[in-house]
């Protein structure tokens, strides 16, 4: 859509305006002049240096062109004797941008991955002196141009170079700059041909529209005198040729003009541009050029028009197989001839890099990786399993549940579920910020959670499942506190605003738990200092708060939030920190007589009657006294400093305080002694007691949390963490041990198998940076800020030696994995060599400015490989990567980054180094510009690259051992990678760290990865093992296949949970009949599932879903005919199920039943099709006259079938465009308005269908008579033909779409047949059909995912999603009914909208609005008076067409954001 603006042509010049020089640039002599022989205006650039005066397009490089159209004309003219110069910067489809120059100063052809130069050749004019004494040397021809060079028309194929030189797919045109010396008219794209030569009535008469050549528009054209050839005057150069399939060294005039011109005259002299022979330097630099072997010589004579490009591969290892690949018609005998035979270059090996050249023959084939082209599995790879880390954000929110056995606390973004008997976690995930507060309800059914930052929000999750309930925002900038009523009716939490005034608001989550919406009650600003608000729990309208200066009780009244505040006499001025009411009840006193205590960082404890808002009592703990009691000041005089209170919770018997002394407390409710105490290495917090009066959960400012239990008087450390973001860590295979460092200047060392902290060492005056575990012995080995570098000893816990061969920070540190060397570097770029033979290491060598001195600090600066025979890293400069020999530092290799990235200004530089295994001698290197490139250890040589890899620089990499994946940390995600990269989805991506990750690998076993940023994270890797593949489970048990099953692979998807560890396996059966009834049913939780009854459906007596033991393929027929023209589809003949196995096999059928044919009453919807009425059918002896006898011939169809539904495409991009009338389908070209006509259908068409190439058209119609079945055709759109007839839908079908990558087309029956079937688009073979039990009528393919698909019936919306393995698919689905406020409807269209969004209309005018993550509707709105068919969206905008005669165009660009709103958002 975005590009048909551009089409026939764009006028590049005009559309820019460039005589306004306000969306283009120039530099040095540019001026407008005009040329006598074109009579226009014509621009000159002229220059001693070519690169000193240049117009450029468009004005900064920042900027793009935008334009999409295949062929660029430059009508230009070489000023004579001078030299000039053009760029053109080409963006490719993976947003690569490709440099394009020509020019006449270069006197070779020099190709790299991103620029390409080729010399131009000047040709003089025909007959003159210079063309006849330089037309016998090519050689000769380069340089300057000669005196009578003429006015030059140059056409390049843009897709054509990028696909023969760099093996790239052209995405768009990117900026153009021309420089001195030239004469420049005007520049033009289009995806066009053009040919100047030919008048607009010879091109009629000639019907040259039909091969894609047009005559050159009028504004483009040059002025030819009456009796004159535009041939004779100017020069015609197209560049690759037409039809060419070499990759020529040079441009120049081949031809007097394209093929749609006159005669050619033969030159035997003139010699074609020659074949390139790139260099092996040239390839074994960039290795993404192909080497182009030279062809035999050729008579000079125009170029073949040829289809279609050879295909050139760069294949990796792996087994391939043979697919038909395209037109089998290329004539063999016009063709260049290559060594070898079959058609087939030899392989040509150069560093494990094998490139085939495949010619075509009668029967063209492509090489292709076999498996799944889909994406990495298993589908998730990772599973987060434990994380080590409390708060981030606050560390006073620790919170029992209702049964005391787990306790639930924030890590930074993600909410943590903590068993204490077996520390067990379970994760609630969905917050993108740290959680700043916790609360809930009374029996911990929901849990409310706040998010830090300026777009805080609140989450409410049900507890037990995990699910998030409701998102909504707060309407302050960060939630500092929550409090939950007991009944989980009332929230309340306080804040600040955006001018930093306390915020207090009060929000209704009655509703929450029935689906509904939570909504604000009341919202009060104040001037008061809140650090603690309570709701009370014997009256949901009530609260109190506490902060500096004040007490004070709320209320919620109509709406209105009030408060009053408590008389606090001579304590009005101290800083109250918490409060807690007094527990317990008594049956003579009133709920809300009473008491309320109230600490303060004094040490006050004040006692609050609530009913009469006022102060009963006060009293100041003080420290303890020598002899070892707790000295109490009743009166509250002062008697030296009092404990500062942090934390108070009460219970019906005694009280619990937190302090800032680092003391846990217990007390009895008069304060008259210490029950129990507890000491903490840091202040305390929070304390809670648990509900059971047994035990005391304890935060610490410092990170840890525990609980002390009464009865044993035992106290429970439950979780240590880092008080600052982790640095680097380490981890050894031996012990089990890992290693981490952080900003807080502590040193930690933590057992993987339980995740406890061993040790902890703290520097007071120096940060550690870097830390590094020896392979074999339990020696650590950490660097500081100071530039020491000390290695200890964990079995003795002693300090071994001290290094000071470093003055800066220390950038990396690491051993060899033999353990007998360590390296070290810092901030000046100083390597350090450290033998390590002996428990004490000694320096061997020490190189000065190796390391780069301005990439930073990282834990993985220095790089081993792992047989310790080669050291990596990042230096002398950032941009280049210096590979060393690691016994003894000698430079073996540089490589400089900068130079593989010529596309941009600013050079590319390196950041991250990582050695593959061993065996594949390479050496993976991230870079600035978001890529990863893989240089051969050798020879430097670049294998290939990742692009993108992260938004951001990639700040961490690391390689399985057994080469088969990539982790990578950026963005505050991390990413693991097909390092073979052979899918078409490479990687899988996960969530959780709330600040970027600093380092991220896998452990010695390769069973864990571990990511460390904001806190350490231990996630399981479920890769399958390098030998084998999933296990077949052709043979499972019927329990393994049931939703419910011990051995389902499907687990609850919700947030407090990761995705499943397996992928579900496809059944082998028959493909099922399922019912789209709800799947949320008990026993069954996965969203997409199949159907239960499928066992049932198969084995009814009279089902037409009955399948022969044994016979695969019982669904489909695959008949091909005689001439191999068309490939036609049948179903097979199902006999009825009272047959005896002995009974002929071609008895004819008896009309069956199935479950479906039960409800053939048509739906209340205009959308669904129904065919017109026929008052008249073909005679049975109707025969048509053979090819070429006709005597009419169908010339123009002037009418559209209005009866069709979806009976009309049209492809932007391409400009393909078709309609249908009756069972014709027209094709109409756009822009010369003529015809073609398609004619293969006897019945009137219902829908059509094209690709998202526009290579094929799908078409369907209803049943002739002498079928069982409807016809869908499949339509090569380039030749016009029906390349395929399929038959399965017994009456009409209602809709089809082609996959996102056009792999799968789905049909769907209408409310006769309701059957959802889906084909393989290579083999059109049918793959999996589906019995639907209500009719639908709509279906779209998501453009996200080429697993997921979306139709729309009767009151809901069903999900489907095709699991495949190997060459089996099943489909599942899930139905989505439409919200209860819309009432009984029928959902009638549907399209898919940005990210996760999907539209659907309605019946009755609605438009309904889903997530598709989650499958459920979260906006509806009213669109139109009538029934919704049709819904467009394309960007931000929605187009919505009824049967009111109405469309309405609606502006979505804010949708997305209002799924924060929950259900039901309008």
């Amino acid at each position: 859509m975005a590009a048909a603006w551009q089409r026939p042509y764009l006028n590049v010049f005009k559309h820019f305006r460039v005589e306004e020089w306000k969306r283009s640039a120039r530099e040095g002599d540019v001026t407008a002049l005009t040329d006598a022989r074109l009579k226009g205006t014509v621009y000159r650039i002229r220059s001693s240096v070519p690169a000193s005066s240049y117009l450029q397009l468009p004005r900064t490089g920042t900027q793009s062109l935008g334009l999409v159209g295949r062929y660029l004309y430059l009508l230009f003219r070489p000023m004579p004797h001078k030299h000039f110069v053009v760029h053109l910067d080409v963006a490719t489809e993976e947003n690569q941008v490709v440099r394009i120059s020509f020019s006449n100063l270069f006197k070779e052809f020099k190709s790299t991955a991103t620029w390409l130069q080729f010399p131009f050749v000047c040709g003089a004019a025909d007959g003159s002196a210079c063309n006849r004494t330089t037309r016998t040397s090519r050689r000769d021809l380069m340089g300057a141009a000669p005196a009578d060079v003429r006015w030059t028309c140059l056409v390049l194929d843009l897709h054509s170079i990028l696909s023969l030189y760099v093996n790239r797919c052209y995405s768009h045109l990117k900026s153009i700059k021309l420089c001195s010396n030239l004469l420049v008219k005007n520049l033009c794209t289009s995806d066009l041909v053009f040919d100047p030569g030919v008048t607009f009535s010879e091109a009629r008469q000639a019907n040259l529209a039909c091969r894609g050549v047009a005559p050159m528009p009028r504004e483009m054209a040059f002025p030819v005198p009456k009796g004159e050839k535009w041939h004779n005057l100017y020069d015609y150069i197209r560049f690759p040729s037409e039809g060419s399939k070499l990759a020529y060294d040079s441009i120049q005039k081949s031809c007097p003009g394209p093929v749609a011109g006159g005669q050619v005259l033969e030159d035997p002299v003139h010699q074609l541009p020659q074949p390139v022979t790139l260099t092996k330097a040239v390839r074994d630099r960039l290795s993404l050029i192909h080497q182009i072997t030279s062809p035999k010589a050729m008579p000079h004579r125009c170029p073949v028009m040829t289809k279609s490009i050879p295909e050139v591969h760069l294949a990796a290892p792996g087994p391939l197989r043979a697919v038909p690949a395209g037109d089998k018609e290329l004539e063999k005998d016009k063709r260049p001839h290559s060594v070898g035979d079959a058609g087939q270059s030899p392989a040509v090996s150069d560093g494990g890099i094998h490139v085939y050249a495949y010619q075509r023959s009668e029967q063209s084939i492509r090489a292709i990786r076999t498996g799944s082209q889909e994406g990495l599995l298993p589908d998730p790879i990772l599973k987060l399993r434990t994380i080590i880390g409390f708060g981030g954000c606050s560390t006073k929110w620790a919170l029992w549940t209702r049964n005391n056995t787990a306790v639930v606390y924030p890590c930074h973004a993600v909410i943590v579920t903590l068993q204490i008997q077996t520390r067990e976690q379970r994760f609630f995930i969905g917050h993108t910020d740290k959680v700043s507060a916790l609360a809930f309800n009374g029996n911990s059914t929901l849990l409310a959670s706040a998010q830090a930052g300026p777009l805080s929000v609140v989450r409410l999750w049900d507890f037990p499942t995990g699910s998030c309930l409701s998102v909504f925002k707060t309407h302050v900038h960060s939630l500092l506190s929550l409090s939950f009523s007991y009944s989980g009716a009332i929230l309340c939490g306080v804040g600040k605003d955006g001018h930093g005034k306390t915020t207090v608001v009060v929000w209704n989550a009655a509703q929450v738990t029935r689906g509904g919406e939570v909504a604000m009650l009341a919202k009060a600003h104040t001037d008061v200092d809140i650090r603690a608000l309570k709701i009370a729990f014997f009256d949901d309208t009530r609260m109190v708060s506490c902060g500096r200066d004040n007490i004070r009780l709320w209320r919620v009244r109509s709406g209105v939030l009030h408060s009053c505040p408590v008389n606090l006499g001579e304590y009005h001025s101290l800083e109250f920190t918490d409060l807690a009411f007094e527990e317990g009840h008594v049956a003579e006193r009133e709920p809300e007589d009473r008491t309320l205590f109230v600490c303060s960082k004094s040490g006050h404890i004040l006692e609050v009657d609530y009913k009469n808002v006022c102060m009963r009592s006060a009293r100041r703990l003080l420290p303890a006294q020598p002899r070892g009691c707790q000295q109490l000041d009743k009166t509250g005089g002062a008697a030296g400093p009092g404990i500062a209170i942090n934390s108070i919770s009460v219970s019906s018997t005694f009280c619990a305080t937190g302090s800032e002394d680092g003391y846990l407390r217990l007390w009895p409710l008069d304060f008259s002694a210490v029950i129990l105490e507890a000491e903490h290495e840091g202040p305390v917090s929070s304390v809670c007691i648990s509900l059971d009066n047994r035990k005391v959960l304890c935060t610490t400012i410092n990170g840890n949390l525990g609980y002390l239990d009464i009865q044993s008087r035992d106290y429970n450390t439950l979780m240590r963490s880092h008080e600052d973001s982790i640095l680097a860590f380490s981890v050894e295979g031996i012990w089990k041990q890992m290693a981490t460092v952080s900003q807080d200047n502590t040193i930690r060392v933590w057992d993987l198998v339980s995740m406890q902290q061993l040790y902890d060492f703290t520097a007071a005056e120096e940060m550690p940076c870097a830390v590094a575990f020896h392979p074999t012995q339990q020696i650590l080995a950490c660097g500081f800020d100071s530039g020491m570098v000390r290695t200890f000893s964990l079995a003795a816990s002693s300090l071994l030696v001290e290094h000071k061969q470093h003055r800066t920070m220390i950038t990396g540190l690491t051993f060899s994995p033999d353990g007998i060397f360590m390296f070290s570097s810092c901030l000046q770029g100083t390597l350090a060599l450290y033998s390590c033979k002996a428990q004490k290491s000694h320096v061997l060598r020490v190189l000065g400015n190796v390391v780069a001195q301005d990439a930073g600090n990282s834990s993985d600066a220095l790089v081993v490989s792992g047989d310790s025979r080669l050291m990596a890293f990042v230096g002398p400069s950032k941009y280049v990567v210096t590979v060393m020999e690691a016994c003894s530092l000698d430079e073996l290799l540089k490589v400089d980054i900068s130079i593989l990235n010529l596309n941009t200004r600013a050079s590319d530089s390196a950041v991250r180094v990582c050695f593959a295994p061993v065996p594949r001698g390479e050496l993976l290197v991230s870079t600035s510009s978001n890529k990863i490139l893989v240089l051969d250890t050798k020879t430097g040589r670049l294998v290939r690259e990742v692009s993108p890899v992260h938004k951001l620089s990639c700040s961490s990499l690391a390689l399985s051992k057994d080469g088969r994946y990539l982790l990578t940390a950026g963005d505050k995600v991390i990413k693991v990678w097909d390092y073979q990269m052979r899918f078409d989805i490479n990687f899988q991506v996960y969530i959780g760290h709330s600040e970027p990750v600093r380092q991220v690998s896998f452990t010695p076993d390769q069973g864990h990865v571990i990511s460390v940023g904001d806190a350490i994270f231990l996630w399981d890797f479920l890769a399958l093992p390098a030998e084998g593949s999933p296990p077949a489970r052709a043979h499972s048990s019927e329990s393994d296949l049931l939703p419910g099953a011990e051995g389902s692979s499907e687990k609850l998807k919700d947030a407090s949970e990761t995705p499943r560890q397996t992928v579900p396996l496809p059944l082998l059966s028959s493909p099922p009949c399922l019912d789209v009834g709800s799947v949320h049913q008990a026993g069954c939780p996965s969203i997409f599932s199949e159907s239960d009854k499928e066992e049932e459906e198969a084995g009814l007596p009279g089902s037409s879903r009955m399948v022969a033991k044994g016979d695969k393929d019982a669904l489909v027929l695959v008949m091909e005919s005689v001439r191999n023209e068309e490939l036609v589809v049948r179903p097979k003949v199902r006999q009825e199920s009272s047959r005896s196995p002995g009974e002929p096999a071609n008895e004819s059928r008896k009309e069956t039943k199935s479950p479906k044919s039960q409800c053939s009453i048509r739906p209340d919807s205009y959308r669904h099709f129904t065919p017109r009425f026929k008052a008249s059918v073909l005679p049975q002896s109707f025969l048509s006259p053979p090819a070429g006898s006709e005597v009419l011939k169908l010339k123009a169809v002037i009418g559209y079938n209005g009866n069709g539904r979806g009976n009309m495409v049209w492809n932007p991009d391409t400009g393909f465009f078709a309609y249908t009338c009756g069972c014709i389908i027209v094709v109409e070209d756009l822009h010369l308005g003529s015809q073609n006509h398609w004619l293969g259908h006897a019945e009137e068409i219902s829908t059509l269908a094209v690709s998202h190439d526009a290579q094929v058209l799908a078409s369907a119609s209803g049943k002739r008579n002498e079928d069982s079945h409807c016809q869908i055709c499949i339509w090569n759109v380039q030749r016009g033909v029906c390349t395929a007839s399929l038959f399965h839908h017994e009456t009409q079908v209602q809709a089809m779409a082609f996959s996102q990558d056009d792999r799968f087309l789905v049909t769907l029956g209408d409310y006769s047949d309701q059957t959802v079937a889906l084909w393989n688009t290579c083999t059109y073979e049918l793959v999996s059909s589906t019995c639907i039990s209500e009719p639908v009528h709509d279906v779209a393919f998501s453009p996200f995912s080429q697993r997921e698909l979306a139709c729309v019936g009767k009151g809901a919306v069903m999900f489907w999603l095709l699991e495949q393995q190997g060459d089996d698919v099943n489909l599942k689905v899930h139905r989505a009914p439409a919200p209860d406020l819309l009432g009984l409807v029928e959902l009638t269209s549907l399209c898919y909208g940005a990210d996760t969004i999907l539209y659907s209309g309605t019946n009755s005018g609605q438009i309904c609005v889903w997530d598709t993550e989650t499958n459920h509707c979260f906006m509806t709105w009213e669109a139109d008076e009538g029934e919704i068919g049709v819904l467009v969206c394309r960007h931000n905008r929605l187009m919505s067409g009824s049967n009111t005669k109405r469309i309405r165009l609606w502006a979505v660009a804010t949708v997305p954001e209002l799924k924060l709103k929950g259900p039901d958002a309008r």
